[in-house]
């Protein structure tokens, strides 16, 4: 008995530093227009219009040029990194839309 609380209890705060950080679940998103105060912010569409370049210290990171599909910024064109497999024509739902990220530095020798 005493184990299955412990692992309960474990599950409990391993949930609670992922709300932390921001890990957000699909079946605790609202999905209804009545809702607009959530706990969640609604996430925004992008769509990836090209792949620019890969960053991060193993190379892990992959700079893209995305498209606003939706909300306040509809149609912008932003640079995002994004963590993990992606191609062109994917759609990324991001948390925010107006911070970009930085230029990629130019290896320049001579």
């Amino acid at each position: 008995m005493a184990a299955t609380e412990a692992k309960k209890r474990k599950e409990e705060r391993k949930e609670k530093r992922r709300e932390k950080k921001g890990i957000i679940f699909a079946d605790k998103v609202e999905t209804t227009a009545t809702s607009e105060k959530s706990i969640f912010t609604q996430a925004i569409p992008a769509t990836v219009e090209e792949l620019l370049g890969r960053t991060g210290t193993k190379g892990e990171i992959t700079q893209v040029r995305c498209r606003i599909l939706d909300g306040y910024d509809k149609g912008k064109i932003i640079r995002r990194n994004v963590k993990g497999p992606v191609r062109e024509k994917d759609i990324l739902m991001l948390r925010e839309t107006e911070i970009e990220a930085r230029k990629l530095a130019q290896n320049r020798r001579g």
